[in-house]
C-alpha cells in the first residue's frame, strides 16, 4: 500500500514519489544523506526516511514547510487525537463571529458560518511552527481547506480547485454563476477522520529536517562535523510557470498571512519572466550544492518550462554548473511529455508546461 502521508496536502506542481525512490534506490546507501532545496510538500525527504536515510527538505514557502515538516516528524497518533479532543472542547462559536463578519466577502461565501468561526479559531489557536502535533494537525487542515467540495467531503470550501487557492473575485462570481453553496462541515470531525485514514500507514520512525528558508541560506546551516548529503533530489521552480504567492494565497493566509493575494511579499524568486534572470536562480542552486555536497555527490533535477526547449533545459544546467566550482559530469538526462497537467482541471487549455526534463550530474 502507498503510504497515505505521501498525500497529505494536495500541492500544485510536484513530483511523484516514484522518481524520488528511483534515485534513492539507485544512489545512495541507507544512511546517506537526501536532500532536497525546494523540496515542497516534501515527496523526497519523506520517501528519503521511508528507505532509511537520513532527509533535510528546504522551502521558503511557509505551506511547504508545514506539509513537509509534518510528514517528516510525525507525532503519535494518539497524541494526536488527544490534540483534537482538547482543541474541540475549547472552541466557543460566540467569540468569533465577530472576527467572522469582519472577514473580506471572499470568506462569508467560501465556508458555511460555523466553518469559518472553527477554521479562524485553529488559526489563532495552533502552534504549527514550534509544535510537531499542531504542525500535523495544521497540515492536515491546509489539506482540507479548500477543494473539490461537491464530490467530497474531505473539503470545508465551497467548490475550488484542491491544488490552488483560485482568486476571491473569479472565486465569487464563479459561485455565483453556478449557484453553488458553501457545504456544512464540521472541522473537528473532519480532523479526527483525516488523522484516522492517514495513519493506516505508519509514518518512518526517523525523524527528518526542514528548514523554512531561502536555500541560498543552506550552507549556513551546516556545520562542520554535520553529515554532508550525499544525493539531491529537487524541481526547482519552473520559468514563468507558477507563483506559490499567488496559488497558495488561502492557506499563506491560514498560517498568518493578509486575507488575499500577495506578490513578491516571501520571495522574489517563487516566478521567473526572463531568462537571464531564472539561469541566475540555477546558478546559486549549484553554489549551494558546491559548498555542502559529499565527494561523488550526485544531484538529480527535475526541470519544466513554458519557453525552454530540452536542449536548452540540458544545456543551461549543465552550464550553470561551472558555479559549483567543482568538476561536474552529466551521466543521463531523459525527457517525458506531462500528459495529464494540473492545470487542465482549472485552466482548461492554459499555455503551461508540456515537458519536464530529468537530469542526473555527478559532482566530484
Amino acid at each position: 500500500m502507498r503510504n497515505r502521508f505521501h498525500a497529505l496536502c494536495p500541492y500544485f506542481a510536484m513530483f511523484p514519489e516514484s522518481f524520488a525512490e528511483k534515485w534513492i534506490e539507485k544512489l545512495t546507501v541507507q544512511g546517506d544523506m537526501v536532500i532536497d532545496p525546494f523540496c515542497g510538500r516534501g515527496t523526497a525527504p519523506f520517501q528519503a526516511l521511508l528507505m532509511n536515510r537520513q532527509a533535510m527538505g528546504v522551502d521558503i514557502n511557509p505551506v511547504a514547510f508545514c506539509v513537509s515538516r509534518a510528514k517528516t516528524n510525525a507525532p503519535s497518533l494518539a497524541s494526536l487525537r488527544r490534540r483534537i479532543r482538547a482543541l474541540e472542547k475549547g472552541f466557543h462559536r460566540e467569540d468569533w463571529e465577530s472576527e467572522r463578519r469582519a472577514l473580506p466577502r471572499f470568506f462569508r461565501v467560501a465556508y458555511c458560518p460555523n466553518t469559518l468561526r472553527q477554521v479562524l479559531y485553529l488559526r489563532h489557536g495552533l502552534c504549527w511552527s514550534k509544535s510537531n502535533v499542531d504542525c500535523m494537525v495544521t497540515a492536515m487542515l491546509l489539506g482540507a481547506l479548500h477543494g473539490e467540495s461537491r464530490k467530497s467531503p474531505s473539503y470545508l470550501s465551497n467548490q475550488m480547485p484542491r491544488t490552488i487557492s483560485t482568486k476571491p473575485a473569479y472565486s465569487l462570481r464563479f459561485w455565483k454563476r453556478h449557484d453553488y453553496r458553501a457545504p456544512r462541515r464540521n472541522a473537528f470531525e473532519l480532523l479526527r477522520r483525516l488523522a484516522r485514514f492517514r495513519y493506516e500507514t505508519p509514518p518512518p520512525e526517523q525523524k527528518g529536517e526542514v528548514l523554512c528558508c531561502d536555500f541560498r541560506d543552506i550552507p549556513g546551516r551546516f556545520r562542520a562535523s554535520d553529515d554532508m548529503p550525499a544525493l539531491a533530489v529537487t524541481s526547482p521552480p519552473y520559468l514563468d510557470t507558477t507563483n506559490f504567492e499567488e496559488d497558495q494565497w488561502l492557506r499563506l493566509w491560514f498560517l498568518g498571512g493578509p486575507p488575499q493575494p500577495t506578490y513578491r511579499r516571501i520571495s522574489r524568486d517563487d516566478r521567473h519572466e526572463h531568462e537571464g534572470t531564472y539561469w541566475s536562480l540555477i546558478a546559486d542552486m549549484w553554489r549551494v550544492f558546491g559548498r555542502i555536497m559529499t565527494r561523488k555527490a550526485h544531484v538529480v533535477v527535475r526541470m519544466g518550462g513554458k519557453r525552454l526547449n530540452p536542449d536548452r533545459v540540458v544545456a543551461g544546467l549543465h552550464g550553470a554548473a561551472v558555479f559549483s566550482q567543482r568538476k561536474v559530469s552529466l551521466r543521463s538526462w531523459e525527457v517525458s511529455e506531462i500528459k495529464r497537467r494540473q492545470t487542465d482541471s482549472f485552466r482548461p487549455g492554459a499555455p503551461g508546461c508540456r515537458f519536464e526534463v530529468d537530469c542526473w550530474f555527478q559532482l566530484d
